[in-house]
């Protein structure tokens, strides 16, 4: 499987000449989603969820399907009847020959006086590739690479380190990291590297790797 790292919480796999999207977002590159066969979408905001990019993705290809949680389903189902599936924590289906198990349920704290929204979580491939959207989600399985939302107004770096302990992956590559500056990059590599207890690595947008 091929992975390739687009700007911010956006990812692209290809296995077997088939593309699945995750998160293509308004923080993502414009064309960050066309090409999907299937499209991942873990929550509503609009760092995560950009109508206009999942349209642009589902007209270019017909045949193209969106699997998210109800409240993202429901702004976009309408205009693609049949091809907007909705889904929950526990379900698991199969998107462009991807496994995909979802874990999570909840959006994590921003503040108290902010309501937590739906958020989930997608395990691809029996834990090849783990991306927990907005929580510190734990999928309770074996994950070979975990996608680390490294930097967000809900986290801070005890925080993500303690998560890279506790899901203990082979390897984690940052994403959820468009408002980290150059300047501060260096001191979350060294501290999630040497603390988090795996291979921590980072990837700049359009960078592929094979997981």
């Amino acid at each position: 499987m091929k992975l390739t790292k687009m700007s911010h919480a956006c990812v692209r796999l290809e296995k077997d000449g088939r593309t699945l999207v995750l998160d293509p977002g308004g923080f993502s590159e414009e064309d960050a989603a066309l090409g999907a066969d299937a499209l991942l979408v873990t929550h509503e905001h609009p760092d995560h969820f950009d109508e206009g990019r999942l349209r642009a993705a589902m007209e270019n290809n017909p045949a193209a399907e969106i699997w998210t949680l109800k409240s993202v389903a429901e702004q976009i189902s309408a205009a693609f009847p049949g091809r907007v599936h909705t889904v929950g924590h526990g379900d698991t289906f199969t998107a462009a020959g991807f496994d995909v198990e979802v874990h999570g349920e909840l959006h994590a704290v921003i503040h108290p006086d902010i309501p937590r929204i739906t958020n989930v979580g997608y395990l691809i491939d029996g834990g090849a590739v783990f991306h927990p959207g907005d929580a510190l989600t734990v999928p309770g399985r074996p994950v070979e690479t975990l996608m680390l939302p490294v930097m967000a107004p809900w986290n801070k770096i005890s925080e993500v380190i303690d998560y890279v302990r506790e899901v203990e992956p082979r390897r984690a590559y940052d994403i959820h990291d468009a408002l980290l500056t150059d300047l501060a990059r260096p001191i979350y590599d060294r501290q999630i590297g040497a603390l988090g207890g795996t291979d921590h690595r980072r990837l700049t947008p359009g960078d592929r790797t094979d997981v």
